[in-house]
């Protein structure tokens, strides 16, 4: 006989061993499943919690997908992901409102919302935010370039012009731009350097001139000049999309627009804003219903141009999207007129060597 013969002989005796063992030790487990389920139940069943370890399982495998090599698979695995992760949320959602309902019914204090996790809620600390109530940074700028403007001594007037050479796309974002800005004009590029385009503006009266870039025959960028003593700011242009491509869009009409200047919280921040804000006349013609948007997010300036329509019954208002729509990126800021070679820079995107994390931003 040899070795695994015999051990197969023992198993039997000691399977019968255990199994004449197993009565009164598995009877006090069932009681003490018994206690614990019951002292569950009393306690509730903490169903938030559940759901947010499967919301996290959920996130984990996603994060695991890429071990998938077969693209097939993984893009089926991802949509039933996605699917479980939408289902879950709002089964989520309903149970808060529930919680929320049962708790005024009762006259008890509603549960307390979450607030949402985001990259601006997480934004690090920077000794450049400026309080609404400052009052250093309020007089710098009851004293800088744009405070005739924004004081109603000056009336805005901008040049747009585009780069030489302009390619045709180029020309329907420059006729949008005149309907949003009040009081400009479009002169063509020809030859001319940006110097001596700057000189005659200001010559002639005009307080910004805006030159229209292109790249691949898309709109790339657009330089901002304060007429004739600065700043100067260049920007990224992206994702831009003219009125007439904008489901449902309205034609604008010629009155002045409201102005929104959102987020802007640090000095460069303020700096940007009022730059854009000196571009409008600020005696807003309410009657237009005319609002242009400047949304800064993470350092993105989402421009949105909009009219807002009262109901009949004056019980609600909607808005419609007039267009352009774009996003503006700051590349640098000139503290003097244009001249990018003996100009002092105030501000300059250096990429990745100014890239200190995500949750930094400059404006």
């Amino acid at each position: 006989m040899d070795a695994d013969d015999r051990r197969a002989r023992r198993r039997p005796r000691q399977d019968h061993r255990a199994s004449a063992a197993s009565p009164a030790s598995s009877s006090a487990a069932a009681r003490a499943a018994d206690d614990g389920a019951a002292a569950a139940a009393a306690a509730g069943p903490p169903e938030a919690d559940y759901a947010d370890d499967q919301l996290r399982v959920l996130q984990q495998r996603k994060a695991s997908l890429s071990r998938i090599k077969n693209k097939q698979k993984r893009n089926m695995v991802y949509a039933k992901l996605q699917a479980e992760t939408k289902e879950l949320r709002s089964k989520m959602r309903k149970k808060r409102h529930r919680d929320a309902e049962e708790a005024e019914e009762k006259g008890l204090q509603a549960p307390a919302k979450r607030t949402q996790i985001t990259v601006e809620s997480m934004r690090a600390f920077d000794d450049t935010m400026v309080a609404p109530d400052d009052e250093e940074v309020a007089a710098d700028e009851a004293e800088d370039e744009f405070a005739s403007i924004f004081a109603g001594e000056t009336r805005p007037r901008t040049l747009i012009t585009t780069k030489i050479h302009a390619s045709a796309h180029v020309y329907p974002f420059v006729r949008e731009l005149l309907m949003v800005f009040p009081g400009s004009s479009f002169y063509r590029r020809g030859r001319y350097p940006l110097k001596r385009i700057c000189q005659f503006a200001a010559n002639r009266g005009f307080t910004h001139l805006m030159v229209v870039g292109e790249r691949g025959k898309e709109v790339a960028s657009l330089l901002v000049v304060r007429l004739a003593d600065g700043p100067t700011a260049l920007f990224r242009v992206t994702s831009t999309r003219l009125g007439a491509d904008i489901i449902g869009h309205g034609n604008p009409s010629r009155h002045r627009p409201e102005i929104i200047l959102n987020n802007f919280s640090t000095r460069l921040g303020h700096r940007i804003g009022r730059m854009l804000g000196s571009l409008f006349p600020h005696d807003p013609e309410f009657r237009g219903r005319r609002v242009v948007t400047f949304h800064n997010q993470r350092d993105f300036v989402f421009v949105r141009h909009h009219r807002y329509i009262f109901a009949e019954d004056g019980s609600r208002a909607r808005l419609q999207e007039l267009g352009p729509r774009f996003t503006l990126r700051l590349k640098w800021l000139l503290a003097g007129p244009f001249d990018t070679r003996l100009g002092d820079f105030e501000w300059f995107h250096r990429g990745k060597q100014l890239a200190t994390g995500r949750k930094r931003f400059h404006l």
